[in-house]
């Protein structure tokens, strides 16, 4: 199954649970694909020692987890991509879209 996850959020738990998730479907041999939008860009920044998202976010890559994030939503924070979480656009997270079995957002 393919299963896309959207995170509109800067709330550290819900971004973490999130992360969680989504790498225990891979753990169940799903492909998973993660867009940030909105706070959700943030993700990177807001891990801290109680909700540890990035080391959620590195494990979800190493895993062969795909993470989008989007271009604008950065560019609005004068911020931009990382390694992590590229630059992308509103036709990518169509495209996660299009091609999910299941959409879920946080």
């Amino acid at each position: 199954m393919k299963i896309a996850i959207v995170i509109s959020t800067n709330d550290s738990e819900t971004s973490w649970n999130a992360f969680r998730f989504a790498n225990f479907c891979l753990q169940k041999g799903e492909a998973v694909k993660v867009f940030l939008i909105g706070k959700g860009v943030e993700a990177e920044q807001i891990s801290n020692e109680k909700f540890n998202i990035l080391e959620q976010m590195e494990k979800f890559v190493s895993s062969k987890g795909i993470i989008f994030a989007c271009g604008t939503c950065f560019k609005i924070r004068n911020s931009s991509g990382t390694e992590l979480c590229p630059l992308s656009t509103m036709n990518d997270l169509y495209e996660m879209v299009k091609e999910a079995d299941r959409v879920i957002t946080f």
